[in-house]
């Protein structure tokens, strides 16, 4: 079956039948195992700060706190997640489903103008391959060239010690990133106390564990490149995603072609891609960046270090390969900000301030309260109407409320069937049956609308109405 594997929005080479092919499969239909050279380089050392920023903030994030609960939590197990200290509980889904629809609005606008910019920088694929296990890989197999001797040389004791020591490794930085993934949704606090209680006590917990050390392990030890191009779908997204305006990583073709090697002491009419290959050899997915923008690239740079350092030596200028757009190329002008862009921030910022308002106009609690089923008025001997009704109250937060029901309007009492305990745990509910007893003189119709309201000492969360049955006069 053909597979494209190429987008085209860099206008590609005269033969073309790398489309015809996936990249990472050979002919034989086996998987190509790729070897990329160590990058090195400008760009590669900006990464490498990057890197530690992203890593830095994912490991400390978890300990973060505000209003003694973490800045992030997503808790599928329970059904909690706190997204930068905004609690959104089991009655909050609308909010859940409205955040996530501005995130994949912000994703589609970020790659309409920046590519895949997100993939090779900050996505935790990229950033722990990349960053982490292949430098490890670096570390003690050697560059790519000692790699590939090293597959296929006999299993000696030194070939057992390096392969050891490297997947022991993977495995252990595989088990941190379990327990990082699992702080974000159970919590640091639980997790801590999961660790140093029995492991019995906790053996789902341990179970997820270890899981998810298999899962990172087999993705970073031998899945690597097919994660990005094989299962992920948002490089198959980009013909739909991207235009003639995005910034991408892209070879300059109106000034390297046609190529040519470069030889000594023959004046050169061709272009400046002197077909080093360089550009494909410390490529991860092994692709040739100069056929045009392809499904496999992330956009992490090597190819732009790798052509730089070929043609500081040669004595040509840099930027072969760079971070440009197709219409940078043709016309040397880019339009960012287009009608098309106009449109996504137009939507993005719609449903921004829907998502803001609600956030801002969201009570803390959420009490329903309905007359019983079958229930009548009850005329007392006092004078009075009594109504019997059930009610329900959620706690949105994640903080423990005490709350307290008032009747505002008209005068009247509540009396509770036994004695309810209405304190309400984090994201919690407390039901019961209240009977509002209300004055035959302040009712004046057969229905009656009555106002009532949820306090927590003097602060009022929330008000509601329900109806009021009375006999007519």
């Amino acid at each position: 079956m053909i597979t494209p594997n190429s987008i085209p929005v860099s206008t590609p080479p005269a033969d073309d039948s790398f489309r015809d092919h996936f990249n990472g499969i050979n002919e034989d239909g086996k998987r190509n195992w790729f070897y990329p050279q160590k990058p090195k380089g400008v760009w590669h050392n900006r990464r490498i700060w990057f890197t530690v920023v992203i890593l830095t903030l994912l490991f400390v994030t978890p300990f973060l706190k505000y209003n003694n609960q973490p800045l992030l939590l997503f808790n599928v197990l329970e059904r909690k997640f706190i997204i930068f200290g905004l609690f959104i509980g089991p009655q909050d889904y609308w909010l859940f489903g409205l955040t996530m629809l501005s995130f994949m609005v912000f994703i589609v606008l970020f790659t309409t103008i920046f590519g895949r910019l997100w993939c090779g920088w900050a996505c935790p694929q990229t950033v722990f391959m990349e960053m982490v296990f292949r430098k490890i890989e670096y570390f003690i197999e050697g560059d790519s060239s000692k790699q590939k001797l090293l597959n296929k040389s006999p299993w000696t004791g030194d070939k057992v010690l390096k392969k050891g020591t490297k997947y022991f490794s993977f495995l252990l930085v595989s088990f941190l990133i379990a327990n990082l993934l699992l702080s974000y949704v159970i919590g640091v606090d639980k997790l801590s106390k999961i660790i140093s209680e029995p492991i019995s006590q906790h053996v789902p917990f341990f179970s997820g564990i270890i899981i998810f050390t298999a899962v990172f392990y087999f993705n970073f030890a031998w899945l690597r490149d097919q994660a990005c191009t094989v299962v992920c779908p948002y490089g198959r997204l980009q013909g739909v995603l991207m235009d003639r305006n995005s910034i991408v990583v892209a070879y300059d073709y109106k000034r390297g072609e046609p190529r040519e090697k470069l030889h000594k002491g023959h004046d050169r009419t061709a272009g400046d891609c002197i077909s080093c290959f360089q550009c494909v050899a410390v490529c991860p997915t092994g692709i040739d960046i100069r056929n045009g923008t392809q499904m496999e690239c992330v956009n992490c740079t090597a190819c732009i270090d790798a052509c730089d350092s070929i043609m500081d030596k040669v004595g040509f200028d840099k930027g072969l390969i760079k971070y440009t757009s197709e219409n940078a190329i043709v016309s040397g002008v880019n339009k960012l900000i287009t009608n098309r862009t106009r449109g996504y921030i137009f939507v993005l910022v719609l449903l921004w301030s829907a998502l803001g308002y609600l956030v801002v106009s969201r009570n803390d609690t959420q009490t329903t309260l309905f007359r019983a089923p079958g229930s009548q008025y009850i005329e007392n001997k006092d004078g009075t109407i009594s109504n019997l009704y059930t009610f329900k109250i959620f706690n949105k937060t994640n903080q423990i409320v005490k709350p307290v029901i008032h009747l505002d309007s008209p005068k009247g009492t509540l009396l509770f069937a036994g004695k309810p305990d209405l304190t309400l745990e984090g994201a919690g509910m407390s039901e019961g049956t209240v009977f509002i007893i209300i004055p035959k003189s302040e009712l004046k119709n057969r229905k009656t609308k009555l106002k009532l309201s949820v306090y927590q000492a003097k602060e009022k969360l929330e008000t509601f109405e329900t109806t009021f049955m009375a006999p007519e006069e």
